[in-house]
């Protein structure tokens, strides 16, 4: 791997005013719902940890989600935007240049999970403090909440950056995204219980979404435990960087 490409990469990344965008929109948006969670819910059952884990993991999910589109806009802005053209006269090497965007979106996606999880848990603690709540978590929450969502974010980020090498088109890349972790996975298979069902939960417990999920300590118990889900999380960050790496190898830049 290139220096010179990691610093390029690096350069575009933070001077990227998207990615401020970004991040703004991902804080704020956790500071709304763990709030909103963290005034509606009566009061004696924000006396258990279970209930504090809900109000301060939220910004799991939505770092999570963050972190994918960052890695997808990563390589489809460039698409977008025609620069991918000279990014490839420079560096003819189509392969490594995809392999230094999965790595420094992955960075940046541990960053954005670090500071998801700690504005969650900064305005969830704030939040019940205000209700007379008593935190019952201890430090090895906190310390997986943390962790956990920072790898889930940055092994997504790598995903969406493998996606997108695929994908090239921002649009049904972004949908595509939001629809497989706020519906598929987030909806059929925890709100409508479809994980419940005889075979379903089998499948479910491999998902990339519920393993982000059980990487910050969220998940059941039953499912796997965070160091696992971190392994598997990082099998589908590796195998959507190797079909990206086929696909960009593979297809001409328009």
């Amino acid at each position: 791997m290139s220096w010179r490409l990691l610093r390029a990469e690096f350069l575009k990344q933070r001077s990227t005013r998207t990615n401020l965008e970004l991040l703004g929109a991902m804080v704020g948006l956790i500071a709304l719902i763990v709030y909103v969670h963290g005034v509606q819910l009566p009061v004696e059952r924000l006396a258990t940890r279970t209930a504090q884990l809900i109000v301060l993991g939220q910004g799991r999910m939505i770092g999570t989600l963050f972190g994918a589109i960052l890695g997808g806009l990563s390589i489809t802005g460039e698409f977008r935007h025609g620069t991918i053209r000279p990014t490839f006269v420079v560096t003819p090497k189509r392969g490594r240049v995809l392999l230094v965007k999965v790595v420094v979106g992955a960075l940046f996606g541990v960053a954005f999970g670090l500071i998801a999880a700690a504005a969650a848990v900064g305005v969830g603690g704030a939040a019940l403090a205000q209700r007379g709540v008593v935190l019952s978590l201890d430090g090895n929450d906190y310390a997986l909440l943390l962790a956990g969502t920072a790898a889930g974010a940055g092994l997504w980020a790598a995903i969406g950056t493998g996606l997108g090498a695929v994908v090239r088109n921002q649009v049904p890349l972004l949908i595509g995204i939001c629809i497989w972790l706020l519906f598929v996975e987030s909806l059929l298979f925890e709100d409508l219980g479809l994980k419940k069902i005889a075979g379903i939960s089998d499948i479910g417990r491999f998902l990339p979404g519920t393993l982000a999920k059980e990487a910050a300590g969220l998940g059941d118990q039953t499912l796997l435990a965070p160091g696992a889900a971190v392994l598997g999380l990082a099998v589908y960050a590796v195998a959507a960087a190797a079909i990206g790496w086929m696909a960009i190898r593979a297809r001409d830049v328009p």
